[in-house]
């Protein structure tokens, strides 16, 4: 009788044990569920973090680039006064990420901005570091070991590249290829007896142009094509008129990229009107072709030139009125800018910003020289600057950029994005 009573005595004991474990199983499993879910938190907050980061970044250098900063690196009073202003820009960009759950607050330290302007090279590579942190992150499960917020943190820098002064980045210079060019080629001369670029080291040769509403001489101001209706060689070179590029050097972008108003317009129309994918790179090995046997017409470019600007109605984008020679470019969106919120506002991009190859064609010389021509650099143009329709006998353009590359030719190049001849892209981003 004992030994019966012992041996249920026993089996019951082992009934409480597995109970036991499977309670304490359930608790660790849960902790370790718990604690799962603080560190998926944790890692999609650190993600979003370095979102806010990088598009803080891209977006200061982006400012920077479009100032004109980098086209007169000599210019300490440009370069200072385009500093807060990509510095705010870029707080402006962070704060409009959401974190954690709410939107970051400049104000508390949670962005900071910093550039490398103690580096001799900071007037044609200007860097911006934007260094993002949230401290306050709320823990959930992780507050029964005392822990009841955590620290997410993510850096990014960008860079704003122009290889006019890479005399500062110690040669050899590094080519640039934009994409985004349109088909106009021009003579490297800005009047009779001057040169845009050094056709050897890509320098820009007057500094002075940035800002100059562009002169084509004859008493016709802004740019237009050297041979309307029919383009066979020899043209004589002229200043601000140029060549236009074959349809294989600028393919036309997709029709779907297209706004409404270009959708019936000639193949050299929707070239100007959209944006060409095909990257030029400086050198003979750039692919730029002239079109020799062109019947392009001023009338098509000014078409496609208003189109391109949304300026039908008089209300495209402007450069700042308040602008000032020697002052960063900042630019206006227009009434009829295709962006919500962007009319009557300041605007880091826009339509009318282009850019244009330079070849080189000296001044007095009969252009095409060559074909295929030989890209030394690169003019970044506003056009239509006071928002007004293109005129019937010309494109009113206004230089923001200017980037040199001369004879410099490499497979190891630098891609443009946007509209742009001063390539933006980030350099670290852990």
């Amino acid at each position: 009788m004992r030994r019966r009573k012992s041996k249920s005595a026993r089996q019951g004991e082992q009934g409480i044990v597995v109970l036991l474990v499977a309670v304490v199983l359930l608790f660790i499993v849960a902790a370790m569920a718990a604690l799962a879910i603080d560190v998926v938190t944790f890692y999609t907050a650190r993600s979003e973090a370095q979102l806010a980061a990088d598009g803080a970044a891209l977006a200061g250098a982006r400012v920077l680039a479009n100032s004109g900063m980098t086209s007169d690196a000599a210019n300490t009073s440009l370069s200072d006064a385009a500093r807060p202003i990509a510095e705010a820009v870029a707080k402006q960009v962070a704060q409009n990420n959401g974190v954690g759950g709410r939107n970051l607050i400049a104000g508390n330290g949670e962005v900071v901005v910093s550039f490398n302007d103690g580096d001799p090279s900071f007037g044609t590579n200007p860097h911006v570091t934007v260094v993002v942190t949230r401290a306050d992150l709320p823990t959930f499960f992780a507050r029964i070991w005392g822990s009841t917020t955590a620290t997410v943190k993510a850096t990014a820098t960008a860079e704003a590249y122009n290889p006019s002064g890479a005399d500062a980045l110690n040669p050899p210079t590094i080519p640039i290829a934009p994409i985004c060019v349109k088909p106009w080629v021009l003579p490297n001369m800005t009047s009779l007896t001057e040169k845009i670029f050094d056709e050897n080291t890509g320098a820009i040769q007057n500094t002075g142009l940035l800002g100059l509403t562009v002169d084509a001489g004859g008493g016709l101001t802004g740019l237009t094509l050297t041979c309307p209706g029919g383009c066979s060689p020899p043209q004589t070179a002229q200043s601000w008129r140029f060549f236009p590029g074959k349809q294989t050097s600028f393919p036309v972008p997709p029709t779907t990229s297209l706004p409404s108003c270009g959708q019936g317009l000639t193949s050299y129309q929707q070239s100007v009107v959209g944006c060409v994918q095909q990257p030029v790179s400086c050198g003979l090995n750039s692919g730029v072709d002239l079109d020799t046997t062109s019947i392009a017409t001023n009338n098509d470019t000014q078409v496609a030139v208003t189109c391109l600007t949304h300026s039908q109605n008089n209300f495209g984008d402007k450069i700042d009125p308040l602008w000032s020679p020697g002052q960063p470019f900042q630019y206006v969106g227009g009434n009829d800018n295709p962006v919500t919120g962007a009319q009557g506002a300041h605007v880091m991009v826009s339509d009318s910003l282009v850019t244009v190859p330079v070849v080189d064609v000296a001044p007095g010389a009969d252009f095409p020289a060559t074909n295929p021509v030989k890209v030394i650099g690169f003019v970044q143009f506003f056009l239509n600057p006071t928002g007004f329709v293109t005129p019937s006998d010309h494109v009113p353009a206004t230089i923001i950029n200017l980037a040199g590359c001369g004879n410099t030719a490499s497979t190891n190049v630098i891609m443009g994005n946007g509209a742009s001849p001063v390539p933006v892209r980030l350099i670290t981003a852990p």
